[in-house]
């Protein structure tokens, strides 16, 4: 054989040998997807709540109009401290404060009258007490005058005198009886007179009381919408009344927050919380979660669900109360805050990235059980089987011998970056914890090139 010829068998054996490397290389990494790795390590993990919202106290009172009026003295200004009692303001009250001296002269003219009409009884009384002693007299000399008369021992001019003073008698105890009914009448009737006028001064003090504005508590004035020389009213039916200031009690301080519906479960009454507000940065403050809101609070228009008469599908949050154990002195209601609540701890528990979680459908399972040979396609199912193949699970994908094995996991709490594994996972599994298209689109057991080199700017950007 010639030598060109066996040069050309070489040359030609040696371009097959090639393409077959090259295929084989090529089928090799047609399905083999590049992921980064994490490990299953054990971690304390805490699990936080985080809602914004804003300053409040706890307790605070818009003092509104009690009667209406013109303000004729402010006593206090905004930001001012008060105590119990102490005035705040004061509106006219020359018609009221009348009112009150005419009916109090009222009263004591019925107290006048009900004395007049008390000695007139006890006068009553002695006049009857005369009369019945006179009447007994009389009477006493009327039997004696029969006495004699029959003996024929008196005349009977005597007779008749005796008989006639007598009946005279008589009817001055009568008279006398019926002045102390009158009497009794009368001093009843002034009695009452009294409770009248008394009712009378109650209403019109009430009234003078009412243009006289104290605080009802210490507090700090945080609002003061009037000034001297306004006419105030008060609310009636669909009206509002004139609100002349807002009193807040500003020594326990509160934070009103608003959680989402998907994170209020985990909230609870006594959950410790920490606090910053925007006007104090870098500054967090200590706090404890003392009111949960039972209502939902449709998150677009701010009002509660119990007041629509329609259902909404839009976003809802529930109020949530946190107070400050140690606020400082300085706070203003209204001042935006954030609050991260401390929903449950775990110490030393097994824990994963949270981006390591992914969800597959059971047909993609059952379809690499049948590649494995583990599962025929042909072969029975259990009749006692509840899954569908499209119920999905939740899981990771673990390396095992250079292949992503999806696992399905018990999840606990979730942290900031990290969650709680249950159940499922064992520590110092190698899982993918990404990239995210990665996860989303591997199927199980598929080949993996493990590559942990942070990414570039440009990839980490997009």
């Amino acid at each position: 054989m010639r030598t060109w010829k066996k040069v050309t068998i070489g040359v030609g054996s040696v371009a097959v040998l090639l393409a077959g490397i090259g295929t084989a290389v090529y089928r090799s990494h047609k399905d083999l997807v590049t992921v980064q790795t994490g490990k299953v390590q054990r971690l304390d993990l805490v699990s936080v709540v985080s809602a914004s919202g804003e300053v409040k106290p706890k307790t605070y009172v818009n003092i509104g109009a009690n009667a209406f009026g013109k303000i004729t003295k402010l006593f206090v200004k905004e930001g001012d401290r008060v105590k119990k009692g102490q005035l705040l303001a004061q509106l006219e009250n020359v018609q009221s404060a009348a009112d009150v001296n005419a009916t109090r002269a009222s009263l004591e003219v019925a107290e006048t009258d009900a004395l007049a009409a008390d000695a007139a009884l006890k006068t009553a009384l002695a006049d009857q007490e005369r009369a019945k002693a006179d009447a007994d007299r009389m009477k006493q000399d009327w039997d004696r005058a029969q006495a004699l008369y029959k003996e024929q021992l008196i005349a009977t001019s005597e007779f008749d005198s005796r008989k006639n003073a007598y009946a005279s008698a008589a009817a001055g105890l009568a008279q006398a009886e019926a002045r102390i009914v009158q009497a009794k009448a009368q001093k009843d009737s002034a009695d009452r007179r009294i409770g009248q006028a008394k009712a009378n001064l109650t209403r019109v003090s009430d009234v003078l009381q009412k243009t006289a504005y104290e605080a009802p508590f210490d507090g700090v004035i945080t609002n003061l919408p009037v000034r001297e020389g306004e006419t105030v009213v008060i609310g009636i039916q669909n009206s509002p009344g004139s609100t002349l200031m807002t009193l807040a009690d500003m020594s326990v301080i509160t934070a009103e927050v608003k959680v989402d519906e998907t994170d209020i479960v985990n909230v609870a009454m006594g959950q410790p919380a920490e606090v910053s507000i925007d006007a104090i940065p870098k500054q967090t403050f200590k706090a404890v979660v003392s009111e949960i809101g039972n209502n939902a609070i449709v998150r677009s228009t701010g009002v509660s669900t119990s007041q629509q008469t329609t259902a909404s599908q839009e976003a809802k949050d529930f109020k949530v109360v946190v107070t400050l154990t140690d606020p400082p002195q300085d706070l203003r209601p209204g001042l935006s805050a954030t609050a991260k609540i401390t929903t449950a701890k775990r110490a030393n528990v097994l824990t994963i990235p949270i981006q390591a979680l992914t969800v597959r459908s059971q047909a993609d399972l059952q379809a690499r059980a049948d590649e494995k040979g583990a599962v025929q396609a042909a072969s029975p199912q259990p009749a006692a089987s509840n899954s569908k193949a499209g119920d999905e699970l939740q899981g990771v994908f673990v390396i095992r011998q250079k292949k992503a094995e999806f696992v399905p996991v018990q999840t606990g709490i979730t942290g900031t970056t990290d969650v709680e594994i249950v159940k499922g996972l064992r520590e110092g599994d190698e899982i993918v914890i990404g990239s995210y298209k990665a996860l989303r689109t591997m199927k199980p057991g598929a080949s993996v090139k493990v590559d942990n080199t942070p990414p570039k700017k440009e990839e980490a950007a997009e």
